[in-house]
């Protein structure tokens, strides 16, 4: 019971921050992936970077950056929810399409919310990204699940 408890909490937790994120305004979600941008390029580069180049860094990965964290939420709700099922003994099967079609509902309501948010729209690209890591996640915990089995 206490398990199931967890992993619960683990996979609302994951929706908050989900929530959260896309409750923000364009320009405090900009200035987030932004800042993710610069700071790694000056860590990798070893020194500050110009005014200019950080326009030119922005410009050139902000798309990777925001869609790779799309990707990544969605990767770690799909896992901390099929780790949760795994808890009501469902049938792997059960398991990859209970998971999928919970990731793609949740992906499909935060665009919605984000229909709402000054500056934000929603975006059917994201809602097959999101969709993406859960199945990606779901496969995986799943491929691990069936591997465990036939090695016992």
């Amino acid at each position: 019971m206490i398990k199931k408890i967890i992993k619960i909490l683990l996979v609302l937790i994951i929706m908050f921050t989900i929530f959260k994120f896309s409750g923000e305004r364009d320009t405090v979600s900009t200035k987030r992936s932004d800042g993710l941008i610069i700071r790694t390029c000056e860590f990798v580069l070893g020194r500050q970077l110009t005014l200019e180049e950080k326009e030119i860094y922005t410009e050139k990965y902000v798309v990777y950056v925001r869609k790779t964290a799309h990707f990544t939420l969605y990767f770690l709700l799909g896992l901390a929810y099929i780790s949760f099922l795994k808890e009501f003994n469902l049938n792997d099967k059960k398991l990859l399409i209970y998971t999928i079609i919970f990731v793609f509902i949740y992906a499909c309501s935060d665009e919605i919310h984000q229909l709402f948010i000054p500056g934000r729209s929603g975006e059917l690209l994201d809602v097959l990204i999101d969709t993406t890591g859960g199945i990606f996640s779901s496969f995986i915990y799943t491929s691990f699940r069936v591997r465990r089995r036939l090695h016992e």
